[in-house]
């Protein structure tokens, strides 16, 4: 029963301290989880893939997946879904109940001192603290398990060029003729798992 205290105390932390939503709490998330042992980390890759893809905010669904499959990963005494369903609220609750009360809270206490020079100081230093937070979790999913799971050479190079490839279509426009065309994430996406299945899967 003591994992299911330490994923309370885990998302408890991560809720209070995780500024900037659910990209920069990812480093946050890796440490929490996968030093203790509690997931590896090409599980915790792929639950960060799983989360993206699923409606809502990163951070909750990471913390109800993870919450689901540590208990009987920790101990296979509870391994049963009973156990992992109990995990995967008490780590929901665990991070969304302390940015609940912290946003309830400040955004009354903000709004009264919207115009404070301390206010406009903090939030002054926050902004490249998420900004750093950021980018610490993309060049943390940049590893072995993303890239190159299997050891083999050619599939490394293959799967920088689709996250090239993918960036640069994200990022910059198309334009043909006299249109503009930007493309969506979510076409970028099933692109991306139509080409992983070709080169992969068959």
């Amino acid at each position: 029963m003591t994992i299911y205290w330490q994923l309370i105390w885990a998302y408890i932390k991560i809720g209070i301290f995780g500024f900037g939503g659910g990209y920069a709490m990812l480093s946050l998330v890796e440490k929490a989880v996968v030093s203790p042992g509690w997931i590896s980390e090409t599980m915790f890759t792929d639950i960060v893939a799983i989360s993206q893809m699923t409606p809502g905010p990163i951070g909750i669904n990471s913390a109800t997946y993870i919450g689901f499959v540590a208990p009987g990963s920790v101990n296979p005494a509870l391994s049963g879904i009973g156990w992992a369903l109990l995990g995967s609220c008490l780590a929901t609750l665990a991070v969304v109940v302390p940015s609940f009360i912290l946003v309830l809270y400040s955004s009354h206490f903000i709004r009264r001192h919207s115009e404070s020079g301390v206010i406009k100081a903090i939030f002054s230093g926050l902004r490249p603290v998420v900004v750093g937070l950021i980018a610490s979790a993309a060049i943390m999913l940049m590893n072995t398990a993303n890239f190159n799971p299997n050891g083999i050479s050619w599939q490394l190079w293959v799967n920088i060029a689709i996250c090239a490839i993918a960036f640069v279509l994200v990022y910059f426009p198309i334009k043909l003729k006299e249109k503009t065309i930007q493309l969506h994430p979510i076409l970028i996406i099933v692109m991306a798992g139509i080409a992983g299945f070709l080169i992969y899967g068959l």
